[in-house]
């Protein structure tokens, strides 16, 4: 049987989700921002069409935004998080194979359907608007890669409102050269513009080039899309993607940091968020980066990183936050005023391969129960544990001064039906 995808991806996904929650938002132009309010990360449609572009410094189009009443929200990821898991839980009636492929976007198997895959397409979108709100646009083609390029181009295309099959289309060699190359899937910048040189410009001429000629410059990967815009399917699914080599966590500063008590206090806050990633992940570290960063656009800028080896592999927070305060002893430099910090944790391992040392003298049995009843507890609640470590006040921490509310995981920020 021939492989068949349908890409699924949410229309403005952030702005979307505040929408669901705020009718009003309809039809006017709304942004919504990065940390601290920075740039903006997402526009509707009536943004964009002010000229509001893709991460620029709000300061920039603060004219924009006043003279056109636009909306500004800061991001609630809490929010489009749980709408995200939604959308997908939606995605997953129809086919069990799925591939998650970001926070707004994933591709489903749906080979071996006999019926118009148009309609089938339509039925995706009219049933996850209805049960979440989300407006999505469907994507169809045999293979990862031209089904990006259905979805790109049924975003934008009225004939195709939102959904367009390229399988068999007698369109497709049009949609093809319509698509620029840069914009092709897994073509990144420099290799588009190595193709430009070589007068490759569009999708069409990429599928129409000499294999030999491609693999020969861009080896086995340029190969694969050449032959995925081919309609050959070099890209199955992913449903178990390969376990993460790395986690970090890096914020900046809502104002900047000169204590080292403050410093430690957003390094723990980190480590906490970066161990839970790695315990959901049923994964432990056996290295630690901590490195911290003042502002770049000062003259006696500072940044630096500490890294440190682990005996044995954890996932312990306790055990990582105390370690990670070292690190941020051995970098701090009093005078300066930091921006940013963050950690990586690297060389992951499975939980259930940590390799023991014989001078270990930490209770792992006792440590790993506690972290499940944090987990557990953390899990159910809206307000959870935090660290001594982290602070109390954290006048730090992010700025978020336009959030909406966390509608569907605060039971404290509920919507208010009059």
């Amino acid at each position: 049987m021939k492989e068949l995808f349908a890409l699924v991806d949410c229309n403005n996904f952030y702005v979307s989700c505040e929408r669901v929650f705020n009718p009003e938002l309809a039809h006017r132009p709304v942004v919504v921002l990065s940390n601290n309010d920075g740039c903006v990360i997402a526009r509707s449609n009536e943004a964009k069409a002010l000229g509001i572009s893709m991460g620029v410094p709000a300061f920039k189009v603060k004219n924009i935004i006043d003279r056109n009443a636009v909306k500004v929200f800061s991001s609630n990821y809490a929010l489009y998080a749980d709408m995200s898991s939604r959308v997908m839980e939606t995605l997953s009636t129809f086919s069990p194979e799925i591939e998650i492929y970001s926070i707004d976007e994933a591709f489903v198997d749906i080979a071996g359907f006999n019926c118009s895959l148009t309609d089938y397409g339509r039925n995706i979108q009219r049933t996850v608007r209805q049960w979440t709100g989300i407006p999505v646009s469907v994507g169809i083609a045999q293979t990862k890669t031209l089904a990006k390029i259905a979805n790109r181009i049924a975003k934008t295309s009225a004939k195709a409102d939102s959904v367009l099959d390229l399988t068999h289309s007698p369109y497709l060699n049009k949609a093809l050269d319509k698509t620029p190359i840069e914009k092709v899937w897994g073509v990144g910048l420099k290799t588009a513009l190595k193709l430009k040189r070589a007068g490759i410009e569009t999708a069409l001429a990429l599928r129409d080039v000499d294999i030999s000629w491609i693999r020969q410059k861009f080896g086995v990967v340029g190969a694969r899309t050449v032959y995925e815009l081919r309609g050959v399917s070099c890209y199955a699914l992913e449903q178990n993607p390969p376990a993460k080599k790395s986690i970090s966590v890096t914020r900046t500063f809502g104002r900047e940091v000169d204590s080292v008590e403050q410093l430690k206090e957003a390094i723990a806050s980190y480590i906490s968020i970066a161990a839970e990633k790695l315990r959901q992940q049923h994964l432990a570290a056996c290295v630690m980066t901590v490195f911290v960063a003042t502002s770049r656009f000062i003259k006696n800028r500072y940044s630096n990183f500490y890294t440190m080896e682990f005996p044995v592999a954890t996932n312990d927070t306790v055990e990582l936050i105390r370690r990670g305060l070292v690190c941020t002893d051995n970098l701090y430099r009093k005078g300066y005023r930091f921006k940013k910090c963050g950690l990586t944790l690297n060389s992951l391992v499975p939980e259930g391969q940590i390799q023991g040392s014989l001078f270990d003298s930490t209770d792992r049995d006792k440590s790993g129960r506690l972290m499940q009843a944090v987990d557990a507890v953390n899990a159910r609640v809206s307000c959870p544990l935090h660290w001594a470590a982290e602070g109390l006040n954290q006048s730090w921490a992010v700025k978020f001064n336009r959030r909406s509310h966390r509608y569907t995981t605060r039971w404290d920020e509920l919507p208010v039906v009059a």
